[in-house]
């Protein structure tokens, strides 16, 4: 990578972004620590960026000093009961997952496809088809930024929910390494948890199926919907799902039209973000005229880059879905990505 004259749309996947102020590129676990260090020590702001999967950054860039993190590695120790796995926050994602597939470790097979890197996974607990990252994660090794500690973080202290945790809302530092405990693959395969994946597969939900065919599948269905990053494919120039599915209370959902899709958690009920936004006349492909910013055509919680958008552009569409849905439906609708810049405000 050439650090100088580097914008952040080269570095994120909605390919907006203006420049950093600075850049630095940590290749191993000792560089990202010296440069984060580096840039604490400053008072000018500072951001720690993976595959900018999860980013919208505005055209202006981001003043202060931004640390891109490259590093790889991966650990693995099996016992009796399966493998205890550590895993450089610079890995990608989805090259980790196939690594689990190609060395019969399970549990992760149905999130393949994600863009991004394993560091940035916790962050989000980042979930598909009926996994999510905090049934087989175990703890992160973490640099606290306000105390300036290292220290191995388990799970259960991250608050980890439904795209949240405590490291995207309270707890400042850097992820340096994500622990996971994985299974080990046997004759009978992994059950598979999501009706759609199910169906798509052609076995009842329950039903026990080869990793390596789960993947294969997950990626197929990701693939169709946009979701798998393609060079020359805009569609898949975005953020993935710009919204989170609203969680609203169970009499608040007993408003909605009867055919809203809708999913029972704990007291409360999810809605489809997706469905919400189809159904207050936002339909895939949408643009907003004059706009380089659109839905995509595949997904309709994908907001994509049809090729030279700027960031206020992608802001002024994702406004504009959220206004449409709130008038139509009186649910606020969340942005999942994170915003660099005074852009949804």
């Amino acid at each position: 990578m050439t650090v100088a004259d580097t914008t952040l749309a080269e570095l994120t996947t909605l390919r907006v972004g203006g420049p950093a102020g600075r850049l630095l590129v940590a290749d191993t676990t000792d560089e990202l620590v010296a440069h984060v260090v580096d840039a604490w020590s400053d008072e000018d702001d500072w951001l720690v960026l993976g595959g900018g999967s999860n980013l919208l950054v505005a055209d202006q860039g981001f003043p202060g000093t931004v640390v891109v993190v490259r590093t790889r590695g991966i650990d693995a120790e099996t016992d009796a009961d399966g493998v205890t796995v550590r895993v450089a926050a610079g890995e990608p994602w989805d090259a980790f997952i196939a690594t689990t597939v190609e060395r019969g470790w399970t549990g992760l097979e149905a999130l393949s496809g994600i863009p991004g890197t394993v560091g940035a996974a916790p962050v989000q607990n980042i979930g598909a088809y009926g996994v999510e990252l905090s049934d087989v994660l175990t703890a992160v090794d973490f640099l606290d930024a306000e105390t300036g500690e290292r220290s191995w973080v388990p799970a259960s202290e991250l608050a980890l929910g439904y795209r949240t945790s405590t490291l995207k809302h309270g707890r400042r530092g850097v992820v340096l390494t994500v622990e996971f405990r994985l299974g080990t693959a046997t004759g009978d395969g992994v059950p598979v948890r999501y009706a759609q994946l199910a169906g798509s597969l052609g076995v009842e939900l329950g039903t026990r199926v080869a990793p390596a065919d789960v993947r294969a599948e997950v990626l197929r269905l990701r693939g169709s919907k946009g979701m798998v990053l393609d060079d020359a494919d805009p569609d898949t120039w975005s953020a993935g799902s710009f919204f989170t599915n609203p969680i609203v209370s169970a009499e608040f959902a007993r408003t909605m039209p009867v055919d809203a899709p809708r999913w029972q958690v704990g007291d409360d009920v999810k809605l489809s973000a997706a469905w919400l936004i189809e159904h207050a006349g936002v339909h895939r492909g949408y643009g907003v005229p004059g706009s380089r910013a659109g839905i995509s055509t595949k997904h309709t919680l994908a907001l994509t880059n049809r090729g030279g958008a700027t960031a206020a552009q992608v802001a002024e569409l994702a406004r504009y879905v959220q206004v449409t849905v709130a008038n139509r439906f009186g649910v606020t609708l969340v942005p999942e990505p994170v915003v660099v810049g005074d852009l949804l405000a």
